[in-house]
């Protein structure tokens, strides 16, 4: 008797929850944040006709120069991270480039010793930044500044085989040509 009791609850209670979920709302379904805002859905692709702009900040073959000493950039992109393989006389060289609209300084510098990365404060082009590199990868050098307009830039230079001199030198230089306008 008490195994019949339970049951009957367990099905008292399922009928329920599904009498619940069977009722109908009156209006349309709008993606989530979009309540109160009219106009169709469909996407103007014209918007988003300058999509790699930031991948045009400094020209290609300026980039192949610095990182490589001539040579030849080619260019990827990647959602927000453009990309650059360049092919140097004695090296192979991976540079990465982002603008974060909404990208903070402290935050990426908290981010990138979570990470794992040394830091160090410098200054590129009277503008504070900050390198970063990773202990297990010494030739590997980024630096992030804050973009005049808003967010922030970074730059990352990894070349394949170990550089010589400093792994930062590209990196900041990039980033001071940036800052600078590409002069």
């Amino acid at each position: 008797m008490k195994r019949v009791v339970v049951v009957l609850a367990a099905l008292l209670m399922g009928l329920t929850a599904l009498a619940g979920c069977a009722r109908t709302v009156d209006g349309d379904p709008v993606p989530l944040g979009a309540a109160g805002q009219s106009g169709s859905s469909d996407i103007d692709t014209d918007q988003f006709d300058r999509l790699l702009l930031e991948c045009d900040v400094l020209p290609d073959a300026m980039i192949a120069d610095v990182v490589a000493g001539g040579g030849f950039a080619e260019r990827s992109f990647s959602g927000a991270i453009c990309r650059w393989l360049v092919t140097g006389t004695t090296d192979v060289v991976s540079v990465t480039f982002n603008w974060f609209e909404w990208g903070n300084v402290n935050v990426e510098k908290e981010t990138a010793k979570k990470l794992g990365f040394e830091t160090e404060n410098i200054k590129v082009a009277s503008q504070s930044a900050f390198t970063q590199r990773s202990p297990d990868r010494p030739g590997v050098c980024g630096v992030t500044a804050r973009a005049p307009s808003r967010g922030i830039f970074t730059w990352f230079v990894e070349p394949r085989s170990a550089p010589q001199g400093d792994p930062c030198a590209a990196p900041i230089k990039l980033m001071e040509l940036l800052l600078q306008g590409g002069q």
